[in-house]
């Protein structure tokens, strides 16, 4: 069975509780260098799947622009709106999918950072590409940050995302093991999508010029004078982007 991302109390803070640094690092400057966020024409941002807020916030410290942040977990928005409020960043339940509170062409760029991979329904991943496709503005680019199946079972520095040694078939349900700060795990289940599940999403949702990117850690950010974590030489992260 797959995380109940929606109901769980306990997956809420568990999730909030992680400790991000390889995304900090790695995923979120990918995902914010391919929107352009910071630059001036990037006013309006949709984070779709916020959780509590960490990647909104993270944009409102680095640019002037707009977040319109999306969930279907009233848990996670209770955190988000409790601990990380803020007057550029509007929090919004998502019930059905859709994004009612949107009208058409208003948001200049959209991301989405560990949803695919939390759903299993292929055209559950189609009806959000499209969603965020009718919102974008023409020439807006949405992101879509996962971890990089091509590194499934890799033990990173602060995560695992499938099991060592493992082949998993598409749309299939994978452990993932989040370190949390007071030691344990917190464990879900998540689901495993090729790199080319993607791109096709994102191609039938009308999106064009689609690339991909696989960042590592900057030497620089991995000098601790002990061995170089694996983000060094092999990329947790998959960031695919595509233009309106």
């Amino acid at each position: 069975m797959s995380t109940k991302w929606k109901e769980a109390v306990a997956v809420a803070t568990g999730f909030d509780a992680y400790d991000d640094l390889p995304e900090r690092l790695i995923g979120y400057p990918a995902v914010f260098a391919s929107l352009g966020i910071g630059t001036p024409e990037v006013r309006t941002v949709l984070d779709y799947g916020c959780g509590p807020g960490k990647v909104a916030n993270r944009v409102v410290q680095a640019s002037d622009a707009r977040v319109v942040a999306a969930d279907i977990s009233p848990h996670m928005l209770e955190i988000a709106r409790q601990d990380r409020p803020h007057p550029r960043i509007d929090y919004h339940q998502i019930d059905s999918g859709r994004l009612e509170f949107l009208s058409d062409s208003t948001v200049d760029a959209a991301m989405s950072c560990y949803v695919f991979i939390n759903i299993g329904d292929l055209q559950a991943l189609h009806d959000i590409a499209g969603e965020v496709h009718r919102v974008l503005r023409p020439g807006g680019r949405y992101a879509v940050l996962d971890t990089n199946p091509g590194t499934t079972g890799v033990r990173f520095s602060t995560f695992r995302s499938g099991e060592p040694g493992r082949d998993y078939a598409t749309g299939e349900r994978r452990q993932v093991l989040l370190d949390q700060p007071r030691g344990g795990v917190l464990e879900l289940i998540d689901h495993h999508w090729p790199r080319q599940t993607y791109l096709d999403v994102l191609s039938a949702a009308g999106f064009r010029d689609i690339t991909v990117r696989e960042p590592l850690l900057d030497p620089a950010d991995a000098s601790s004078g002990g061995p170089a974590p694996a983000e060094a030489t092999r990329s947790p992260f998959l960031v695919v982007t595509g233009v309106k």
